[in-house]
């Protein structure tokens, strides 16, 4: 586990040898990052010449557009197991400055609304990583946050070990939305986005409660083996 004097001393989270700063990152570190800059599909993020997937031309998700801070690959794949899963919460703030970077007013996003996670899977974790880095999100850029409205009602098997299939049958009904949510813009803020299947069911869902755009945040892409 990473030793708490890390957060303390602001030491770099990555290289443990230079001072990380607010980031908890050194600038070194921080620009070696696996930046998802590659030209990509608008919708889901896929890499693509820039125009729309087939994918998403043959069966267009429920999300409207896309945006993924990196590419799930080495060191940045380390740092997010490590906010996950050994409770590296100063991470969160990492996270949430450099989404908070990318998003600018012309965007006109009224809520900012965490991936939900079932009340099982919480207990098992002890944290919401989404809902912690939508928190710091929401606070640096002033836009609504909405945690309560949107339940996963349904307690599934991990995304990771299924192909897409069985992903999106998965995920199928997850989701509840007890609010009335017309005509907002939303961004649905979450870690990784692999097949986007979670995403696409929480969209289809927040669309079905009246939003009329809602588009995904995330910290990494990778892209789906299927």
């Amino acid at each position: 586990m990473l030793n708490s004097r890390l957060i303390f001393k602001q030491i770099c989270t990555l290289c443990t040898s230079h001072e990380g700063g607010k980031l908890s990152l050194c600038p070194a570190c921080l620009k070696d990052l696996p930046w998802y800059s590659t030209p990509q599909c608008p919708q889901c993020a896929t890499p693509t010449d820039g125009s729309i997937c087939g994918r998403c031309l043959g069966s267009p998700p429920y999300f409207d557009t896309s945006h993924a801070l990196f590419s799930y690959d080495y060191p940045l794949d380390r740092l997010l197991q490590h906010y996950k899963y050994q409770e590296s919460l100063h991470l969160a703030n990492t996270f949430a400055t450099l989404l908070g970077n990318q998003i600018q007013p012309e965007h006109h996003l009224d809520v900012i609304i965490p991936m939900p996670m079932h009340q099982m899977r919480i207990k098992e974790r002890g944290f919401n990583q989404a809902l912690e880095i939508a928190k710091l999100l929401a606070r640096q850029t002033k836009i609504a946050l909405d945690y309560t409205s949107t339940i996963r009602k349904k307690y599934t098997p991990p995304q990771a070990s299924l192909p897409l299939k069985d992903r999106i049958s998965n995920m199928r009904g997850a989701f509840e939305c007890h609010s009335n949510l017309q005509g907002l813009s939303i961004a649905i803020v979450d870690d990784v986005m692999t097949t986007g299947a979670s995403l696409n069911e929480l969209a289809k869902t927040l669309k079905q409660a009246g939003a009329s755009h809602v588009e995904c945040r995330v910290i990494a892409r990778t892209l789906a083996k299927y």
